[in-house]
């Protein structure tokens, strides 16, 4: 407990972060498009389905990666 200041500054972004996630959780399934992307995998049998969301995953670690990279700018 060296620098309380930066815990309170620590915890308040966390919250904020957990606070953006839930409010992206509330809204994704109304986006249409975000689980078939090109590159978004599924294939399956009668009684069994894979899917893999490559073309999903590849969009959301960009878009996350720009929002830290401009977060870190500073």
């Amino acid at each position: 407990m060296s620098d309380p200041l930066g815990i309170g500054r620590t915890l308040l972004v966390l919250g904020i972060v957990i606070a953006l996630v839930g409010l992206l959780l509330i809204f994704v399934p109304r986006v249409p498009w975000l689980g078939r992307l090109p590159g978004d995998f599924s294939f399956g049998g009668e009684n069994w389905r894979v899917y893999i969301p490559l073309g999903t995953s590849l969009l959301i670690s960009l878009v996350l990666s720009l929002v830290l990279w401009l977060f870190n700018r500073r």
